[in-house]
């Protein structure tokens, strides 16, 4: 009976050790994420990277403009000056941190931080866009109705989103937040599926070239990397948007989270300088 007791008694403690430890650690977690100094070098950091990206962009943007003058506004042209556009909005926002988070009325603060994904959408649409049209000529498929495709799903996004913003500006429901978190988590869906089919489909078509092909096996390469490097990152904003819809404590877009802003925001910035290069030299060669 004793021996009994004895070893009850060592596993309350150990319990109580194991607990204390767990509870150690998120407390740890929670006094990193209240660090306003911690708060201040994240958010200059992901602002230094963002510039940095931007910069990049431009420079390809200047380059590309500085060889080809007479050629207008090509698609490698808009794509980079969108990225210019996406990386620089982010990178004031980030720089702004406090100014941004503070702001009134909160609608213009949500306006401010959900503009970038927008552009990040219409961004990477048009890559979508500019596969869609490599395959149905490759095909001899018509490709007059994909520009103007492109042109509707953007104003019905953009539409749509306005209309949300006016919606939460007229109403203090959580509801409209909730409805504008649940309309990226979809769009980011809509734009996962749309690099799977259509990077798909060219992966499957350049697989099926001669494979004396010239450039054949590098062009397969980076079709697939882009391609599934587009879609898991849209999948995962998918994710993080219908999660936070529902949970605020998965809201990445606030003052609180640095840690959880940096994970995130990393990953796309690792994505978006990824992107650039792999479809700079796809789009382009």
């Amino acid at each position: 009976m004793e021996s009994w007791a004895l070893r009850t008694k060592n596993f309350v403690y150990r319990e109580h050790e194991n607990y204390s430890r767990i509870s150690g650690l998120f407390n740890w977690w929670d006094n990193m994420e209240e660090s306003g100094d911690l708060q201040r070098v994240i958010f200059y950091f992901l602002c230094a990277c963002y510039a940095l990206l931007s910069f990049v962009a431009l420079v390809q943007l200047i380059r590309i403009q500085l060889r080809v003058p007479e050629y207008g506004w090509t698609t490698q042209k808009v794509f980079h000056l969108m990225n210019f556009l996406v990386n620089g909005l982010r990178a004031v926002l980030f720089g702004l941190y406090k100014s941004v988070f503070h702001i009134k009325p909160k609608v213009l603060e949500i306006v401010l931080l959900d503009l970038p994904g927008l552009l990040f959408f219409s961004t990477y649409t048009l890559l979508v866009l500019f596969w869609a049209e490599i395959y149905h000529q490759a095909r001899s498929l018509p490709t007059d109705k994909l520009r103007p495709t492109y042109y509707i799903v953007n104003g019905v996004v953009y539409f749509i989103q306005v209309c949300i913003w006016i919606y939460m500006s007229s109403s203090q429901s959580p509801i409209a937040v909730e409805a504008a978190r649940l309309f990226f988590a979809v769009i980011s869906l809509c734009a996962a599926l749309g690099f799977l089919v259509y990077g798909g489909r060219l992966f499957v078509m350049l697989r099926r070239f001669p494979i004396e092909s010239r450039g054949r096996q590098k062009k397969l390469y980076e079709v697939g990397c882009v391609t599934g490097v587009c879609c898991t990152c849209f999948l995962i904003r998918c994710f993080m948007a219908a999660l936070s819809a529902f949970d605020k404590d998965a809201d990445i877009d606030v003052l609180d989270h640095p840690i959880l802003n940096l994970i995130y925001y990393m990953a796309l910035s690792e994505k978006s300088e990824s992107q650039t290069w792999l479809v700079k030299r796809f789009l382009w060669h």
